[in-house]
């Protein structure tokens, strides 16, 4: 039941779906060298023979367990002989490829470098740790994930009604509750799955395959005979252990006692050494739980301890102790604080002690050391304000205290005492360069410098914000205004999906072509010309999927009529669970023209004249730029048939040069055409010629060829389809 095609092959979407970087490669047979990983019985040898089946070059099999240098050695002489006498290339399967020593891959390596053979290599291991680092750099890495349910039931019915490779010339009945239990145990291992199945089927009747006519009826005892339960994949030295107590850690971190547990049982299960667990358990409750409740060291200290005296197996209760007071006691990790003030030594190696801290025995006479200094327990409280950092130091704040358990009690008293420490920084003393700020004070300069940043910076925003949370493996379909800052952007986080533009003008798209030649003709995106939502209504004649994991676009609905139905076309081309992120500028809340024209000091009449065409404009119910706002917008996807929508209004501040050819398309039209609905259009109602070339004249000499300071509203839209 292997499957020989890509059409037939089972699970593992995120690599092998529709349009996505590794399918379109097989089908080409454009595949570079490339490496599989992932659990047995995911699908790593099938992949490497269903592309045998589909390439024109010659394809050779190794397996690393019982082959060698010499084996490899006469692989590369019979691939050498066919490139130089034929034209023909190889690709070498290497399974197990892990099993190879650093040696034995190294032999591997010049020929893989300069195309001889095209490398498949598949290993249940880590990769990055197992081959050699030059091999994985000249690879691209797929990571095949275990098969979920779905995928093992079609496949043991597709085993069951095949009729020359499966069971399908043969009356086999399988109870429901029997398939339920060798999908379960097979826990998305499709190989083991086949061979329970098979072994299940054959041993049923006397003979196989029975008399004709004979049933096979397999039972749930039959499927519990058949498959056994797998043991715990747990390797201490390998993936499995550095991940399963990652898990552990982190569900602890969360406060998640019953994922705790559960990790907690896979590790000793599995043989983890119990002192280890402790080990990270001990790191813990300094560096996630810390001040918030400092119980949870002495608690995992004596845990360890009492293990140590009472050994396996009751020590599992001290460990299962320790996990469950971790999990549910306050958290806080104030005390990475440190790991600020080691960076601020790095970068402040001379910083030196100040005079008053410095040691009074030796040079107090001489150098005046320890001078000023206040002794706290002579005041009242044991406590005193005065400055114990460098003078270069003295604004920074290394400790921030949580407002979690134990740590919530003494957060007033330090930020009350932090708060009268800065006070005094301020008055003058022997330093005159004493500073003071506050986080506060930080974020709020932050604030107003982002508020000043250029129009670069803007567009580096916007474009982190759409390509957010994008996979490697999803195929993505973008288009709108300006989109080539995001395309790239796409294109590096998704490089095993598949990337999509339809770009609206023939300029946009031969300057995207003439960049995407930079990178490998596979990798490239797919152009197209034309407006994304037409594109969509037709997507085979534009040489595009029929659906897409995402869609991402600026611009694309706000200045269109029929926004619902936009959005509903847009809902239309994305998978189940796709998403939709734009990025919509609001035009009603661009600066208008009257206010420059009040800010140029123009006459009152002119000005009423520009604010009743603003008013026109802005009030015209068919006029599709500026009769909506930007609350408008999550409602229209909501109609559309979107869910979780989710909208984020953010306002820039830029500066933009106002070109005195600009200025006049905005008073008397684009090439002096007053188009239906446009602003020089209303404008030329409300105001004769001569008004409009007066305004004109006042507003450029005012303005043209300077910088004008311009707020831009944009909303940030995701919705689930």
């Amino acid at each position: 039941m292997r499957p020989r095609t890509v059409d037939e092959f089972v699970g593992q979407d995120h690599i092998l779906g529709e349009g996505r970087l590794l399918r379109r490669a097989i089908q080409a047979d454009m595949l570079s060298s490339v490496i599989f990983s992932g659990p047995p019985g995911t699908g790593k040898t099938t992949l490497a023979r269903v592309i045998a089946n589909t390439t024109e070059g010659r394809f050779v099999s190794l397996n690393a367990v019982l082959s060698g240098v010499k084996d490899v050695r006469t692989a590369i002489d019979e691939a050498t002989q066919h490139r130089e006498l034929h034209g023909r290339r190889t690709i070498l399967f290497v399974d197990e490829v892990h099993r190879w020593n650093k040696a034995q891959q190294d032999a591997l390596l010049p020929w893989v470098e300069n195309g001889t053979v095209i490398l498949i290599g598949a290993t249940t291991e880590n990769p990055f740790f197992e081959v050699n680092a030059a091999l994985v750099s000249r690879s691209r890495v797929f990571q095949l994930k275990p098969l979920g349910a779905p995928e093992l039931y079609r496949i043991a019915r597709d085993a069951l009604r095949d009729p020359d490779r499966g069971y399908g010339a043969v009356n086999v009945e399988i109870d429901d509750d029997a398939l339920d239990h060798l999908v379960t145990v097979a826990d998305g291992d499709a190989r083991s799955l086949l061979n329970a199945l098979q072994l299940a089927v054959e041993t049923t009747p006397e003979t196989f395959p029975p008399p004709t006519g004979t049933t096979i009826h397999v039972t749930r005892e039959v499927a519990e005979d058949s498959i056994q339960r797998k043991a715990v994949l747990y390797d201490k030295e390998g993936d499995y252990h550095f991940d399963t107590i990652s898990a552990f850690i982190k569900s602890l971190r969360g406060s998640d006692a019953d994922a705790g547990l559960y990790w907690l049982a896979r590790m000793i299960a599995g043989g983890e050494d119990p002192r280890f667990i402790f080990r990270r358990m001990l790191i813990l409750a300094s560096e996630d739980v810390g001040m918030a409740d400092p119980q949870a060291l002495l608690t995992v200290e004596a845990a360890a301890r009492a293990f140590d005296r009472v050994g396996m197996p009751e020590g599992r209760f001290h460990l299962a102790q320790a996990a469950l007071y971790l999990a549910t006691c306050a958290k806080s990790n104030s005390t990475l604080g440190f790991f600020d003030a080691l960076s601020a030594v790095e970068e402040e190696k001379q910083a030196e002690v100040p005079r008053h801290l410095r040691d009074a025995n030796r040079d107090a006479k001489g150098f005046g050391h320890g001078q000023g200094y206040l002794y706290p327990h002579a005041y009242t409280d044991h406590w005193v304000a005065q400055n114990y950092l460098p003078g270069e130091l003295r604004e920074r704040v290394f400790y921030q205290p949580s407002n979690q358990g134990w740590e919530s009690r003494i957060r007033e008293e330090v930020q009350r005492r932090r708060e009268v420490q800065l006070s005094i920084m301020m008055e003058p003393g022997d330093d005159a360069d004493i500073l003071t700020v506050s986080p506060e004070a930080r974020n709020r300069e932050r604030w107003l410098a982002r508020l000043a940043e250029t129009r670069g910076r803007i567009i580096t925003d916007i474009r982190e914000r759409l390509a957010s949370d994008l996979t490697r493996h999803e195929t993505v379909l973008l288009g709108g205004s300006s989109p080539l800052p995001v395309l790239w952007e796409l294109v590096r986080r998704a490089p095993e999906g598949g990337i999509f533009a339809s770009l609206a003008t023939e300029k946009v798209l031969e300057t995207a072509r003439a960049q995407a030649e930079q990178l490998p003709e596979i990798e490239r995106p797919t152009l197209i010309e034309g407006d994304i939502v037409e594109a969509i209504s037709e997507p085979a004649a534009r040489g595009l999927p029929s659906h897409f994991d995402r869609i991402v676009g600026r611009n694309v609905v706000g200045r269109r009529a029929a926004k619902v139905e936009s959005f509903a076309s847009l809902a239309g081309a994305l998978n189940r669970g796709g998403r939709l992120m734009l990025a919509e500028s609001v035009p009603s809340a661009f600066k208008r023209l009257s206010e420059l024209a009040r800010e140029a000091g123009v006459a009152e009449d002119l000005l009423g004249g520009v604010e009743r065409a603003e008013g026109r404009v802005f009030s015209d119910p068919e006029n599709a730029m500026f009769n909506w706002e930007a609350d408008d917008l999550p409602e229209f996807a909501r109609r559309a048939g979107f869910s979780r929508v989710e909208a984020e209004v953010r306002e820039y501040q830029d500066s933009r040069l106002i070109a005195e050819k600009d200025l006049r398309a905005w008073v008397f039209g684009r090439d002096g055409s007053r188009e239906k609905h446009s602003y020089a259009a209303a404008l030329a109602e409300e105001l004769g010629e001569e008004e409009l070339e007066a305004l004109f004249a006042r507003i450029c000499a005012a303005f043209c060829n300077r910088e004008v300071r311009r707020p831009t509203t944009v909303v940030f839209l995701s919705a689930d389809a």
